[in-house]
């Protein structure tokens, strides 16, 4: 074991992207070629980790629940053998997020960051289609504030993948060839 909830050689894909770029359906296609290639790992969808109203007392970014349920689980999936994993988050390819991936992995975990990006005419064309409720007016407007904050204070070492007009398999084969996994395996 290293660290707190961490084991030797813990690696993880951090997929980040605005609102509408496509992380989580790149995220599965993305495990489908692992699960292809017999490639070990966990995928994990970061928006789920903190999902609880009204956010809790002192955690208004909701950021330490999060935290603590990312350590929990991963301590779950290390306890069967796993040392990979998948992490889809709009912000988690942002240098702050190195933190809470160190305390819930341990701290010589390798991190991949990929940042998905995508033209607000292809957003805006892909976030209509998918939100059906009353939220499209938010998700438009958070997903163009996201692309700015993205864009400006990503991690140096992060990988910018362009969405636009390219289907969900090249994406996914971009994204897994920047871990080097499956030449590891």
């Amino acid at each position: 074991m290293v660290g707190s909830g961490g084991v030797a050689g813990a690696e993880v894909l951090l997929i980040g992207g605005r609102a509408g770029v496509g992380k989580t359906t790149v995220g599965w296609e993305v495990s489908a070629l692992l699960r292809g290639a017999e490639v070990g790992h966990a995928v994990m969808d970061g928006d789920f980790m903190g999902q609880v109203h009204p956010a809790p007392e002192g955690d208004p970014s909701r950021s330490a629940i999060t935290e603590r349920n990312l350590t929990a689980v991963w301590a779950n999936y290390t306890r069967i053998g796993c040392r990979r994993m998948v992490y889809v988050n709009t912000v988690s390819v942002l240098p702050e997020s190195t933190g809470m991936f160190e305390r819930a992995m341990g701290t010589r975990v390798r991190i991949v960051r990929v940042l998905l990006t995508g033209t607000d005419a292809t957003v805006t064309e892909r976030l209509t289609a998918r939100e059906q409720g009353s939220e499209l007016a938010r998700e438009l407007a958070n997903s163009a504030r996201k692309a700015r904050l993205l864009d400006e204070r990503v991690a140096a070492d992060t990988l910018r993948v362009a969405t636009d007009g390219r289907s969900v398999p090249d994406i996914a084969g971009e994204v897994v060839a920047a871990t080097g996994w499956l030449a590891r395996s």
